[in-house]
C-alpha cells in the first residue's frame, strides 16, 4: 500500500466563536480523490487552508508526506502542495502568462527567471484549461469563470503531489465544470491526489472516491463515496429533505 501523502492525525481545526468540532483521523493516498461536503459555515474553506499551513489547527497535527507541515518551510511545502482559493484577489496588473507562471516560483532561487521549460509547463497548463490564445491578456480583463480556470492552470503549472481545491468549479459554466474535474481525476489517476471542498452532491458522487462530511453540530465522519452518500445523513447534513435516483449508473440526488 502507497505510503500517505496527507495525513490528519486528531486533527481539530479553529473556527472562530464556534465550538471545537470532532478530531479528523484520516489520511489521503496517492491515486485518491476525496471530497468535502457541508453546509455554509462548518468549515470547509478552513480545514483546506489549515491542511495548506495557512492556519494553525486547534490541536492535533498535519503530515505532509509522512513529516510534520509544521516542520516545512513554506517552499518545501509548496513543492508538494497547490492550493486553489474559493475567491480571488489580484493586488497589482499581470498577465495570464505570468499569472500561470507564479506556480514555477518554489522552484526558484533568489533572483531567478522563469526558464523556457518553466514558461512550456505553464503554457500547456493554460491549454488545458481552454486558455491558449490569452497569454498576453491582463487578468483584469478575464470574466470571473476565466479567472477560475486560470487559478486551476496555476496550480497544475505547480506539479504538486497534492491538490487541494476550495470550490474548484466555482464561477464555471456546465462545461468547464466537467473538463476541470476531468483534469483533476487525470492528476489523480497519475499517482498525485486531490481533496476538494463541493457544494454540488451529485459532483461529489461522481468524481469522488471518498467524502469527508462536516455537520453543523461539529460532528464529523468519513469513508469510501458510496458509503456515505446514504440519504439519510445527507439530509441531515443539508437539513433538506432529499429525493434520490439513478442516471447512467451514478446515484443522483435532488431537493425535495
Amino acid at each position: 500500500m502507497a505510503a500517505s501523502l496527507l495525513t490528519l492525525d486528531d486533527l481539530v481545526i479553529h473556527i472562530p466563536e464556534r465550538p471545537p468540532g470532532s478530531p479528523l483521523n484520516l489520511a489521503v493516498a496517492p491515486g485518491e480523490c476525496w471530497g468535502i461536503l457541508g453546509p455554509n459555515g462548518v468549515g470547509k474553506t478552513t480545514l483546506l487552508h489549515t491542511l495548506a499551513g495557512l492556519r494553525a489547527p486547534h490541536r492535533g497535527e498535519v503530515r505532509l508526506g509522512g513529516e510534520p507541515l509544521a516542520r516545512l518551510g513554506r517552499q518545501g511545502v509548496a513543492r508538494r502542495l497547490a492550493l486553489v482559493f474559493q475567491d480571488h484577489h489580484d493586488g497589482f496588473p499581470a498577465t495570464v502568462l505570468e499569472t500561470a507562471l507564479i506556480g514555477r516560483h518554489p522552484y526558484l532561487r533568489a533572483w531567478d527567471v522563469e526558464s523556457p521549460e518553466d514558461t512550456a509547463i505553464a503554457a500547456e497548463a493554460l491549454a488545458r484549461v481552454d486558455l491558449a490564445g490569452l497569454e498576453h491578456r491582463l487578468i483584469a480583463t478575464l470574466s470571473g469563470g476565466e479567472r477560475q480556470r486560470l487559478a486551476i492552470a496555476t496550480a497544475l503549472t505547480q506539479t504538486p503531489e497534492l491538490f487541494l481545491l476550495d470550490e474548484p468549479t466555482n464561477h464555471l459554466d456546465l462545461h468547464h465544470q466537467t473538463r476541470v474535474l476531468a483534469l483533476v481525476h487525470a492528476e489523480v489517476a497519475r499517482g498525485r491526489a486531490a481533496v476538494l471542498s463541493l457544494h454540488d452532491i451529485n459532483l461529489a458522487a461522481r468524481h469522488c472516491d471518498r467524502l469527508l462530511l462536516l455537520y453543523p453540530d461539529g460532528q464529523a465522519c468519513w469513508g469510501p463515496t458510496a458509503e456515505m452518500l446514504v440519504p439519510e445523513a445527507l439530509e441531515r447534513l443539508y437539513g433538506q429533505p432529499l429525493a434520490t435516483g439513478s442516471v447512467a449508473g451514478q446515484p443522483v440526488f435532488v431537493p425535495r
